[in-house]
């Protein structure tokens, strides 16, 4: 069976089984700051599993994109050296929420494997936690496995329930045993089976896990029973086609087999000319390319933080792998229509995305291109030493200056039996982030403990709530009964009128008040998803829990914030009107200031595009038409055809914002009509990553001094040229063909001065060895002159060395030049740089000619005295 077959029997089996098929989530997780990617099929259910979600089904099965490239769950390492390790992987799961238990979950397994797959039954193994009894009977008695094909794994990582097959959320929270499958190579493949000595032999593999969850661990690790057991399962689907297509590597199924044939293609394109089909650099490729592709589609540019600095080392992996092969331009984008052709059909948002994740790699492997060959100097060099260590220093130079992730580093010297001093590296990174941290200001953070219940929310109505009472108080990030005057808090309330930040939106500020204290809040944020925290400053009095207060927003800062937040709306509509129906947001920040706004696309925004986009919003305002917001199913709302972000984590019940001529999903505060906005004006254009733009934008009052601001600037323009505002392009362009003569008349005049310093400069020739040494300054000369007085120099000299200076100020510019008939013994470049340096200056150039400058004009005399000493020493 093929890999998309495989994947579709699997979805197919269970829905006959009363199975949900759920579509994968992004690789990106929504809502979840907890996890860097995607790792696991229960990623998009786990608020399922502690209840705070309720779904329409409680059986469901996905086939889920994954990655473990970052964070705890990293496998890039691995990737290239083992038959099985990926950075992107596919989980076939199967998940039961409060439905069945340990006896379906088995018998779904076993059936599946021996029936649908047709896996020999003795071919397969399984492993229990050793005190689920319950597995053991079901397997051994239901299923009929052998007592002897059953192995109980006990608590073998150090401590009480810490075992292979003992699973956990986390310290606290769901959790247990679990049961694996185990498929049995054969007796010529080395290894033993599970809990064996031998046991990471690759005779016996893992190609199924079944983790049942039947308690919940409290802070004391005492456990206690679920009231609705539940069953979360995951089965990689690389490493169930490499059994089925009888294989001993992922990297030999039908999908790894044709990505690996389009990687060799590229890489000989490139430069290679042929490379070696069975260099293990071929499957860092192939596998990169699916982390890569489904990542951009799923939001992520690489950049040099987080998910983006993830995505930009695993390209640059690739890139460096391609580059060993031979490959000397640009390469693995090219993969990505491979990679469409494999698994386009089952995620069409690859397919969707093809144009764009090509378009951004490209980008990023163009960059990266500009850059290896200097940093593989560098790092070759290093090598080249004998030393066993490459110094942290070095290190840390490449990843700063060069791009080179440690990884990568790591990746060339492993191939050299070479190791990185990781301690130096980080010592050099952690200094770099405390200076980072130093020159930043940072917010009191969300993750403060919390148990108590939910804040309710009013503002979409009111901006004043008189009855909210205080349940949390925080001081210095630490849980009080009391904040007093002076201190600065974080204050949760029962009920409040302030939004909190989110979806873009910035948070209301305001106070709270009541007779005898006064709270300045200046920032809302959540503590949880509907834990409302109000951070600011204790004026007068003192806060203690049970307190009651009028909860007061600043309504002038929150009308300024609405308007900028519809006009947001209306701008991203007319952006997808003017520029196509590729541009998704891909981020958004809403002040009272303006509106910014990052949307997927490749090229600058012209005039005439932000001309139309202004036009098609303030049109919009114009019409003045009332906004309408509307809680419904999630269902019904796909079904209105309101616009979803794609990746963004959506509940059962949503509220639908219909503002003009949009509909979207939306959860923040907006104006009452179109009107409200007021003027609505682009003030900035331009590109944050590759294959994302930026557009900020003002309204209202904002937009109004924005324009009057721009007036009193032509104003200005116009008073000095002496003409109306009006008349101010054609006078500059006037003025610009003046100054333009100007410089024509200027430099004719310099090249004559120094043509003619030139022929007194002949005069002052030394003839060193045969040679004739020049070193002189040249009045008021630019960069230009001294070039242009060298080519004359060295024509009526023939055979010379000569050094040009010019100076201005301190600074110094300084030209070097060497006939042809002598640059084997003089070179024009190390001779630019013996004079450079004593004027505190650096320089190069070919050998025949080059430039410096300098810093220190004070020394210049004397450098140029040295030049005739310097150049004997060479002949």
């Amino acid at each position: 069976m093929k890999a998309a077959e495989i994947r579709q029997s699997f979805l197919k089996f269970f829905e006959s089984k009363g199975h949900a098929i759920v579509a994968s989530s992004p690789v990106v997780p929504g809502d979840d700051p907890t996890l860097l990617f995607t790792n696991a099929g229960m990623n998009q259910f786990k608020d399922v599993f502690l209840g705070f979600d309720k779904r329409p089904y409680s059986r469901a099965t996905t086939a889920q994109k994954c990655i473990r490239a970052g964070g705890k769950h990293n496998d890039l390492d691995n990737v290239g050296y083992t038959a099985r390790h990926h950075t992107f992987f596919e989980m076939l799961g199967n998940f039961s929420f409060g439905d069945y238990f340990k006896h379906d979950a088995i018998q779904y397994a076993w059936e599946l494997l021996t029936k649908v797959f047709k896996l020999p039954e003795d071919k397969l193994w399984v492993t229990v936690y050793a005190e689920d009894d319950e597995a053991f009977e079901i397997w051994n008695k239901t299923v009929g496995v052998p007592a002897e094909r059953i192995v109980r794994i006990g608590d073998n990582k150090g401590a009480r329930y810490a075992s292979d097959n003992f699973w956990m959320m986390g310290d606290t929270g769901p959790c247990g045993p679990c049961t694996e499958i185990f498929y049995d190579h054969g007796p010529e493949i080395a290894g033993g089976p599970p809990g064996s000595p031998d046991e990471d032999g690759d005779r016996y593999i893992e190609i199924w896990n079944n983790v049942f969850m039947q308690f919940n661990r409290d802070e004391a690790g005492v456990m206690h029973k679920l009231p609705k057991p539940s069953v979360d399962t995951g089965m990689g689907l690389e490493r169930i086609a490499a059994v089925l297509q009888h294989v001993h590597s992922n990297y030999e199924i039908d999908l790894f087999v044709n990505l690996l044939a389009a990687a060799k293609g590229a890489v000989d394109a490139s430069g290679a000319g042929h490379c070696d089909a069975a260099s293990p650099s071929l499957k860092v490729i192939a596998d990169h390319i699916r982390a890569c592709a489904f990542t951009v589609a799923d939001g992520v540019i690489p950049g040099n933080a987080g998910r983006g600095y993830v995505l930009r080392r695993i390209t640059r992996r690739a890139i460096r792998h391609g580059y060993k092969l031979g490959a000397r331009t640009p390469f693995f984008h090219k993969l990505v229509a491979a990679l469409v052709k494999e698994m386009g059909d089952a995620y069409p948002e690859l397919r969707q995305n093809e144009s764009r994740v090509t378009e951004v790699l490209k980008q990023e492997e163009e960059r990266f291109f500009q850059t290896i060959a200097n940093g593989m100097e560098i790092l070759e060099a290093a090598l080249a030493t004998g030393a066993q260590v490459v110094d942290g220093e070095t290190a840390f130079k490449l990843h700063d200056t060069y791009g080179f992730p440690l990884d990568l580093t790591a990746d060339v010297c492993r191939e050299r039996g070479v190791t990185v001093d990781e301690a130096g590296f980080n010592v050099a990174m952690n200094r770099q982030r405390e200076l980072a941290r130093a020159a930043g200001k940072f917010k009191m953070a969300a993750g403060l403990e919390y148990s108590g219940s939910a804040t309710t929310f009013h503002g979409y109505d009111k901006l004043l709530h008189d009855t909210a009472t205080v349940v949390a108080v925080y001081v210095d990030g630490v849980q009080a009964q009391s904040a007093r005057a002076g201190d600065d808090a974080v204050i949760v309330l029962d009920h409040t009128p302030f939004y909190a930040e989110s979806g873009g939106q910035v948070g209301d500020a305001g106070e709270l008040r009541n007779a005898s204290t006064r709270v300045e809040v200046d920032d809302t944020m959540k503590i949880q998803a509907d834990v409302f925290g109000h951070h600011g400053r204790v004026v007068e009095g003192e806060v203690r829990v049970g307190d009651a207060f009028n909860a007061r927003v600043d309504a002038e800062r929150r009308a300024r914030i609405m308007r900028n937040h519809s006009a947001t709306h209306l701008m991203h509509k007319a952006l997808r009107e003017v520029l196509g129906g590729h541009v998704q947001q891909k981020g958004s920040l809403v002040t009272p200031e303006r509106t910014r706004f990052d949307f997927a696309h490749t090229a600058p925004l012209t005039a005439e595009e932000i001309r139309r986009v202004e036009a098609i919003v303030n049109a919009e305002v114009l019409a003045n038409e009332a906004t309408d917001a509307t809680v419904m199913a999630l269902e019904d709302a796909q079904k209105t055809g309101a616009m979803m972000l794609f990746g963004e984590k959506y509940g059962e019940r949503v509220r639908v914002l219909r503002i003009g001529s949009t509909q979207e999903l939306c959860g923040g505060t907006h104006v009452q009509r179109t009107g409200d906005i007021g003027l609505f004006k682009i003030v900035a254009e331009g590109g944050v990553a590759a294959g994302i733009r930026r557009v900020e934008a003002v309204t209202g009052e904002n937009a109004l001094a924005y324009v009057q601001s721009l007036e009193t600037t032509v104003s200005s323009v116009a008073g000095a040229l002496k003409v109306t505002p009006a008349d101010v392009p054609a006078r500059l362009t006037q003025v610009q063909e003046q100054v333009r003569a100007l410089e024509k008349e200027i430099a004719a005049l310099k090249g004559k001065l120094a043509s003619s310093q030139g022929d007194e400069l002949l005069t002052r020739a030394v003839e060193v060895k045969g040679l004739k040494v020049l070193a002189a300054t040249l009045e008021g000369a630019d960069a230009k002159t001294l070039r242009e007085t060298m080519d004359k120099l060295k024509d009526k000299l023939k055979s010379a060395a000569i050094v040009l200076a010019a100076v201005e100020g301190a600074k110094v510019q300084i030209a070097a030049g060497v006939t042809a008939d002598s640059i084997a013994k003089v070179k024009a470049g190390e001779l630019v740089n013996f004079v450079a340096q004593q004027v505190g200056g650096k320089g190069g150039g070919k050998p025949d000619m080059a430039m410096a400058g300098g810093t220190d004009a004070s020394k210049l005399p004397q450098a140029l005295a040295s030049v005739q000493g310097w150049v004997a020493e060479r002949l």
